[in-house]
């Protein structure tokens, strides 16, 4: 099997590759050459080819696509004509107008495409579940440190137009966690984002997201971009009091390895295991707030 990684442009695909590596032969493409410099010293034998043309034409079984959010739709694109399963890191869309190029791309071949948040496939979410009559509320937490994009590092992932800024890159991960739990009929009532400690960032280190269902529950999303440490909870009201699940750990805990095998099952004929109407609509929720802001 060979897999090609088209852009290194955030962490994950280093993760991505650790996994990869041990079921495929690597190509890679990245025009950073600090980035491509890490990764080949991760990965010696790994392919490295110049540009996404030439990564394409090493007829890959499937590609793992991480470029800046604004180029993800032509890349994309690129990827569906040569007929290949594709996972793309988060965020496949940060603003309205990328979302809407996004979605023209991904109507030629939906069941190729997987983008999520890897703790959807998080063993421990996986595992929890609640009725979903019983439901009242619900509410998620994200605990992730943006500290370091307020070094100036990876300025686009902080920049509101770009990369969404740290309410959709960080923010994604909660309203993913509610949608798989509660459905994709979602949308957002009310969206607020303040700079509480990283006074150099682009975007905001606090945010807050409303949500509601079409069935009438309400849901908060917390995202917390100044913390110690990283973690990710969902918390379930009902009559009988209330059920939470907590994500936390290394990458097997967070669902970097489950996300993998689920994308290696798309490699091998299966459909993505995230309908587009999903993606969508957690895509959705989130451009909604950076335009709201």
């Amino acid at each position: 099997m060979r897999i090609a990684l088209a852009g290194l442009a955030t962490s994950h695909p280093y993760t991505d590759a650790k996994a990869l590596c041990r079921h495929a032969d690597l190509v890679v493409w990245e025009p950073d050459p600090q980035r491509l410099a890490r990764f080949r010293a991760e990965h010696p034998d790994a392919t490295v080819t110049p540009d996404l043309s030439a990564l394409l034409a090493t007829r890959p079984d499937g590609v793992v696509l991480t470029v800046p959010t604004s180029e993800v739709p032509e890349a994309l694109a690129r990827v569906l004509d040569a007929g290949l399963p594709c996972f793309v890191n988060k965020p496949a869309a940060a603003t309205v107008d990328q979302l809407d190029r996004l979605d023209r791309v991904v109507s030629r071949s939906p069941e190729l495409v997987l983008s999520s948040s890897v703790l959807r496939f998080a063993p421990d979410f996986a595992a929890f579940a609640v009725p979903r009559e019983e439901v009242l509320a619900v509410r998620a937490t994200v605990r992730h440190d943006v500290g370091l994009w307020a070094t100036g590092y990876n300025p686009w992932q902080d920049d509101p137009a770009v990369g969404g800024g740290t309410l959709v890159m960080m923010g994604l991960h909660g309203v993913e966690l509610l949608v798989a739990l509660l459905g994709p009929a979602v949308r957002l009532v009310g969206a607020a984002a303040t700079t509480r400690s990283y006074r150099t960032l682009r975007s905001e280190d606090t945010g807050l997201l409303a949500v509601q269902w079409d069935d009438g529950v309400p849901g908060v999303v917390e995202v917390l971009g100044v913390s110690q440490g990283e973690s990710y909870e969902v918390t379930v009201h009902t009559a009988t009091g209330e059920h939470r699940v907590n994500l936390r750990g290394g990458a097997d805990e967070l669902g970097y390895g489950a996300t993998i095998d689920a994308f290696l099952g798309m490699v091998k004929g299966a459909p993505s295991p995230v309908p587009w109407a999903q993606t969508r609509s957690v895509l959705g929720v989130l451009a909604a707030a950076r335009a709201q802001l």
